[in-house]
């Protein structure tokens, strides 16, 4: 819960909820520290995501009732088409801490994916990253916006992939907001070059 302050999503106030009631509200994040079930595949993985969105509960899925059965068939057949649609299918039976780096991160946004969400949070996605991998993940999000037509909300210091990928930054110093608009609006702003840039003291 914030310090200060509501939180509100579509005019309600979610503040405090848990995390299983916040995926359920459709609001999916991802960690600067990837955080993945490391030693499971890359399938069981989108898998176990997809289930936060199943509707049988426990006593059914432990029964094996008929259609705890059905939903198990469906929600492997959405997760095979997830990976494919993020070109991850190849990946579908690597365990998790096998994968380079750069797919592990991808991993995590797919599986934030497999909840259904249509808010996308991402907390510094390319932390840790060499140059490659980050313009990898810039192509990766570009997709993802397109292929599922949801909103993306990053925090991420890599101006380079900020300025690529947002249609809207805002630009916080010290906590406190000093700019907003576009990558050309924000980069001529002279309180973000003073803030980020640097300026040249008189001699």
């Amino acid at each position: 819960s914030p310090t200060k302050g509501n939180v509100y999503y579509k005019d309600e106030n979610i503040t405090g909820l848990t995390p299983d009631k916040i995926t359920k509200k459709g609001i999916a994040r991802t960690f600067q520290n990837i955080r993945l079930f490391k030693n499971l595949t890359v399938f069981d993985n989108i898998l176990i995501a997809n289930h936060l969105r199943i509707n049988s509960n426990f006593l059914s899925s432990t029964l094996r009732m008929p259609w705890s059965n059905k939903e198990e068939k469906q929600m492997r057949e959405k997760s095979e088409m997830l990976l494919d649609k993020l070109d991850l299918l190849r990946l579908k039976n690597e365990i998790a801490h096998s994968l380079p780096y750069g797919e592990q991160r991808k991993l995590e946004i797919a599986r934030a994916l497999a909840t259904d969400a249509n808010l996308l949070l991402l907390d510094e996605p390319a932390a840790g990253m060499n140059p490659s991998e980050t313009m990898e993940l810039s192509s990766f999000i570009h997709n993802i916006r397109d292929e599922f037509k949801l909103t993306i909300f990053m925090i991420e210091h890599h101006m380079d992939l900020v300025m690529e990928i947002s249609e809207k930054i805002y630009v916080l110093d010290f906590g406190q907001l000093i700019a907003q608009g576009t990558a050309n609006e924000v980069k001529n702003d002279q309180r973000v070059i003073e803030a980020y840039l640097g300026v040249e003291e008189d001699a």
